[in-house]
């Protein structure tokens, strides 16, 4: 059994949250409100939950709902768990890549006035200069997952696409099964200038169309002239483009994608210290060799920085892409374990199914036996709100 972390991101919220929220008022949004709300009712009385009973010891307990808001860091072992079990049938005998997209501060700070429109396009633009330059230089569509991180190691806004790619393609003829060097995927230079051309196309249409907002520092940016000069600054930098080295095995790129694909801004179990004055967290110091470091921030400054990385509704930071997408995903991999001449991963019998499908159950902490729920505890009106697990 997991040991509850010292410190959890609720109890800085039940600190803090209050007055936080009516310091900022003017200005908090109701998505952001809503976290907070979350984060704080998460696993206790305010959300309901059961009793259980040890079938052994007699030991009875109450345990709370959970918020399941995709931004709470004791949500994600669920969803991470089943994310996982559909992937697992998905994986294919060949290496895996990791490559990763991120945007320069001039762009960064566009996305975050803009995030469901430039997030969007981040992930759409990375995945599509990874599938053209795979249909220009080897002939085949490739498939690709894509995981959106909008943080850095001390909670700033530093955007990024993570893409994990099989090391090959079905050719574009659909007759054969294209594969990459062991060790290489595609140019990361050229990669990197069709990233740019691509997104910053994307970012001059959709300031055309409209949907581009500015505030604050950025308000001069709404005239042409000076987003012309934005975007042509741009054009001659750098949009980072980091291809990692593949993978060993199916199993390697699982663990991968656990660590990466339901994390959030920080786990609990990076917080060091929470009291009226600082909230303490662990870091690494990538400029000094990844060396674990600790940071202090003002209660309020760290709330600050965790809530840069609220998304808006319904925007889904996984993606599919290519032969991956969800449209026709199932038919698409027939065809390349076809090419590949592999069979599909078997599928659970009734009685296994059957066992999946019953209600889990805990452990007791005192003797090790089987929790058994036995009765409800309500949910309190006042903290009804809406979950969003997108």
């Amino acid at each position: 059994m997991t040991a509850r972390p010292a410190f959890e991101l609720a109890d800085v919220f039940r600190r803090h949250g209050d007055t936080y929220e009516r310091a900022n008022a003017g200005h908090l949004g109701r998505v952001e409100r809503r976290v907070i709300g979350a984060i704080t009712a998460c696993r206790t009385a305010a959300l309901g939950g059961h009793v259980e009973r040890c079938d052994d010891c007699g030991l009875t307990r109450i345990a709370y709902n959970s918020c399941r808001n995709r931004t709470c860091p004791k949500c994600q072992g669920a969803a991470r768990a089943e994310w996982l079990a559909a992937r697992r049938a998905e994986l294919l005998p060949v290496p895996y890549f990791h490559v990763v997209f991120t945007l320069p501060p001039a762009a960064a700070e566009i996305a975050f006035q803009n995030k469901r429109t430039v997030y969007g396009l981040l992930m759409r633009t990375a995945a599509e200069a990874l599938m053209t330059l795979a249909a220009e230089r080897l002939g085949a569509k490739i498939g690709l997952i894509a995981v959106l991180h909008s943080w850095g190691q001390t909670l700033t806004h530093h955007p990024h696409v993570h893409c994990l790619v099989p090391g090959g393609g079905v050719a574009l003829d659909r007759q054969r099964w294209v594969a990459r060097k062991p060790n290489f995927l595609l140019s990361v230079r050229t990669l990197s200038k069709t990233f740019r051309r691509l997104f910053l196309d994307g970012l001059e249409a959709a300031f055309r169309r409209g949907e581009l907002g500015f505030f604050g520092d950025l308000v001069p940016l709404a005239e042409v002239a000076a987003f012309s000069e934005r975007v042509r600054a741009l054009r001659q930098s750098s949009l980072v483009v980091y291809a990692k080295p593949p993978f060993g095995g199916p199993e390697r790129v699982l663990a991968y994608l656990a660590r990466y694909t339901h994390r959030t801004a920080i786990a609990n179990s990076r917080l060091v210290a929470v009291d009226d004055d600082h909230v303490a967290f662990s870091y690494k110091d990538y400029r000094r060799g990844g060396r674990s470091r600790v940071m202090r921030l003002a209660p309020h400054e760290f709330i600050r920085r965790f809530l840069l990385h609220v998304l808006p509704d319904g925007f889904h930071r996984i993606r599919h892409y290519g032969f991956l997408a969800k449209g026709d995903r199932g038919e698409t991999l027939a065809r390349v374990r076809d090419l590949l001449q592999v069979e599909p991963p078997s599928q659970p019998d009734d009685a296994a199914r059957d066992e999946d499908a019953r209600e889990p159950f805990a452990l007791c902490p005192d003797c090790g036996g089987l929790m058994r729920r036995i009765g409800q505890v309500a949910q309190s009106p006042a903290a009804a709100f809406r979950c969003d697990t997108s």
